[in-house]
């Protein structure tokens, strides 16, 4: 590739970024409206929705009703979960699960035809609808797959990396991305996000690699609104391996009777919280955690729930056989670990962005329906929900045609960079965000994680050039995912900084209580800059 090369102009109706749940929903339903979904993965499905063991809440059992699981939904999101919005969502979210069953899908089922239900930690009831026993991402996403590869108004771009929104007058015009054959501007007058989480800007995650935070980061380039970016969730019990990414051992496990237990094999969390094993997200994987950093192990035993439910948990058992372990004949060591993003983009109850023309869903969005900590498998729920409602106010909002605007330049990057020095980056900065907002926080930390973020984003920003040749695509992916993750890590820790409480998933051991006068807080890049200092790079997004 080379600054002078010009490159592909592409008009779309709709783009949609990422092949996970949430984006296969929105185009889809879309249908038969032009649609191109992008996605930087080789192929479908991609993104975090495909390791998902746990299920999908929904209230469709005898005698569950929505308001019962928007009220636990309200109760584990300490303090700051929009009701109407977790109304919404559980309302929805019952009629969706029951067109997926009616249309279907998949799911676990009873000889009567009705759906097997389990129960996770914080749910008053049995209301978790499983595909596959404890593959129930893998199993809806590949479903979806299929569907999405057999609908003619859906084109499939792969191996696309999403680089920066094209605007102009704060309006959204398309997209700039990185192609295998080089860069294209997606020309469209609506664009949806749906590119999930960020766990993999952090050290220790459940994620896959691709989760690096690229929509959040494209949204904050361009100026959109974002909120609770301080809350991240840390699923109590990933399997202590040596792995990238960590082994999930799913919630369900402990909804079906496994039990954790300390290096003594005493269970300590009925000390911890009434509802013990079925606590909190929050409060298990600080149980789990204080004991870890103390220099001890904590180790889940799977094998009443393996009795309770025999044949249910097949990816579980695979998992732990890849690492050489027997979960039937000795507990397994487990320890926290990076897990989904309850903060976000903001968006209304329809997806809509504080940007014109700019949807989001699913992780990457902040709805106000997870608050301070998302309840157990409310995520694909949120993902199925609010895909459906971005694809209906999308189809059905008029928008005036695009204005003129010129062709934005695309961001240089040096040709002689190369994979070791952007992985060494990558990594200082994954490192530095564990280390400094982790499962426990406080202001000295994340002081130091910020000055170390800032540091590494300069020395990124150095890897561009004026003129002459540039780097191949795949280098330019590995410095956007860099570019993505260090912009991400700074604004998690800004967040974390401003918010001197405790409170579900944001625990500052400098300030262990909560504040009753605590809000929601959003900010935009702008807030960053003006207390980072200028941004290198980041700046630079395509506003015309």
């Amino acid at each position: 590739m080379t600054s002078s090369t010009p490159y592909d102009v592409r008009d779309a109706e709709v783009i949609v970024v990422g092949s996970g749940l949430a984006g296969m929903t929105a185009a889809l339903q879309l249908a038969p409206r032009a649609v191109t979904l992008i996605t930087k993965t080789a192929g479908l499905p991609g993104g975090s929705s495909l390791y998902a063991q746990g299920g999908i809440a929904a209230a469709v059992g005898p005698g569950d009703r929505p308001e019962d699981h928007a009220a636990d939904t309200v109760a584990a999101g300490a303090g700051l979960v929009d009701a109407a919005m977790a109304a919404l969502l559980t309302r929805d979210g019952a009629a969706e699960v029951r067109r997926l069953l009616a249309d279907g899908l998949p799911f676990d089922r009873a000889p009567d035809g009705s759906p097997l239900l389990g129960r996770e930690a914080a749910h008053g009831a049995a209301r978790i609808v499983h595909a596959g026993g404890d593959a129930t991402g893998r199993t809806l996403v590949t479903a979806l797959a299929d569907r999405l590869r057999a609908t003619p108004s859906v084109r499939v771009e792969t191996d696309a990396f999403a680089v920066d929104l094209v605007l102009r007058n704060g309006r959204v015009c398309g997209l700039l991305a990185c192609h295998g054959q080089g860069w294209v501007l997606h020309r469209a007058p609506r664009v949806i996000l749906a590119t999930g989480g960020i766990g993999a800007t952090f050290a220790r995650t459940t994620n896959p690699a691709e989760a690096t935070g690229d929509g959040l980061a494209i949204a904050a380039r361009a100026g959109a609104m974002l909120a609770d970016l301080e809350f991240v969730q840390f699923h109590p019990t990933a399997l202590a391996v040596d792995a990238d990414p960590v082994p999930l051992l799913t919630e369900a496990l402990r909804g079906a009777g496994a039990l954790l237990l300390d290096r003594q094999g005493r269970r300590f969390m009925p000390d911890e919280h009434p509802l013990a094993e079925l606590a909190p997200r929050d409060v298990v994987a600080r149980a789990i955690g204080r004991r870890v950093a103390a220099g001890e192990q904590v180790f889940l035993d799977l094998r009443p729930a393996l009795a309770a439910k025999p044949g249910g948990f097949p990816t579980v058992l695979a998992l732990c056989a890849e690492h050489g372990l027997d979960p039937f004949a000795e507990p397994m060591p487990v320890a926290p670990a990076a897990h989904y993003h309850m903060g976000g983009v903001v968006t209304d109850a329809d997806g809509r962005t504080s940007l014109e023309g700019l949807w989001a869903c699913g992780e990457v969005a902040c709805t106000g329906v997870h608050g301070a900590n998302r309840l157990a498998s409310n995520s694909l729920l949120e993902a199925l929900v609010f895909g459906a409602r971005v694809a209906r106010d999308v189809a059905d909002r008029p928008l005036a045609p695009l204005p003129p605007f010129a062709l934005p330049r695309p961001p240089a990057v040096a040709a002689d960079v190369g994979h070791a020095l952007l992985d060494a980056i990558g990594a200082e900065a994954r490192t530095a965000l564990y280390d400094g907002a982790g499962l426990v926080r406080n202001g000295l930390g994340l002081l130091a994680a910020r000055r170390k973020l800032d540091r590494l984003a300069a020395a990124l920003d150095t890897l561009r050039c004026e003129d002459g040749d540039e780097a191949s695509p795949d280098i330019v992916r590995h410095w956007g995912e860099a570019r993505n993750r260090l912009l991400v890590g700074r604004l998690v820790v800004h967040a974390a900084l401003a918010r001197e409480e405790s409170r579900g998933a944001h625990c500052r051991s400098d300030h262990p209580l909560p504040n009753p006068a605590s809000i929601s807080r959003t900010l935009t890049l702008s807030e960053l800059a003006g207390t980072a200092g200028p941004l290198p790079g980041d700046a630079a997004c395509c506003i015309l």
